[in-house]
């Protein structure tokens, strides 16, 4: 379960922001707080896992209170002043929403928070990063979680990508270079112009194939060379 925390001096933003957590599996308020003080006093008995975050707010502006916060969680900027932007990500922010935002767009800064995790807040343990490791799709009208490990690979299907996991395969209206975006680059490794696969899952390779499981996915002649790296 991700915990999360609304900071923000407007009543209607926190509305719109739980209405879009609400939508999403896992994901638990922890508290609504409306100016940065009532965070900051919040966050000293209290941990989160993520925080969004408004900019222009009495007492303590946004970018002021991070700078104070000694391990901050996982950090979503929602403001409406994108001239900040550079200043959020070299505070580490994972994501910077402009007001308005479409869900689309925050379904996107969750996903970038959570599914490439490369460290992990201090209050968390081994088998918590690998809960975290998900995204969310959406297909057919509902948002599925999907645990990043649990991928054997992607491809271009039309205007859709079929996400092929473990135990069931997934067709999202998303292009395949979206989704592609989306996985770890570690963890993944695009074979073909219309398939990527997850390293970890190959069986085995063969001339110009790969196995996974019951799986076989061609490998295309502009990526063989992604192939030999992998081999080194």
């Amino acid at each position: 379960m991700i915990s999360y925390l609304i900071i923000d001096d407007e009543y209607v933003a926190h509305d719109i922001i739980k209405g879009y957590c609400d939508l999403l599996p896992n994901l638990q308020l922890a508290k609504h707080c409306y100016d940065a003080l009532e965070a900051f006093e919040y966050l000293n008995t209290h941990t989160v896992d993520l925080i969004f975050l408004d900019l222009n707010m009495p007492k303590l502006k946004g970018f002021d209170f991070l700078r104070v916060l000694k391990n901050p969680p996982k950090v979503i900027v929602t403001t409406a002043y994108k001239e900040y932007a550079l200043e959020g990500y070299e505070l580490n922010i994972s994501d910077y929403l402009l007001k308005p935002f479409s869900f689309d767009r925050f379904l996107k800064a969750i996903n970038k928070s959570f599914s490439v995790s490369k460290t992990l807040p201090n209050n968390t343990t081994e088998n918590h990063t690998v809960s975290q490791e998900h995204l969310f799709l959406k297909s057919n009208k509902k948002y599925i979680q999907v645990f990043v490990n649990d991928i054997y690979y992607i491809e271009a299907s039309g205007n859709y990508t079929k996400v092929v996991c473990q135990t069931t395969t997934i067709s999202i209206r998303q292009t395949f270079s979206e989704v592609l975006e989306l996985l770890p680059k570690t963890k993944f490794l695009q074979v073909h112009k219309s398939f990527a696969i997850a390293t970890n899952h190959i069986n085995s390779i063969e001339g110009n194939r790969i196995n996974i499981n019951d799986y076989t996915i061609p490998i295309g002649k502009s990526y063989k060379s992604n192939i030999i790296e992998l081999l080194k």
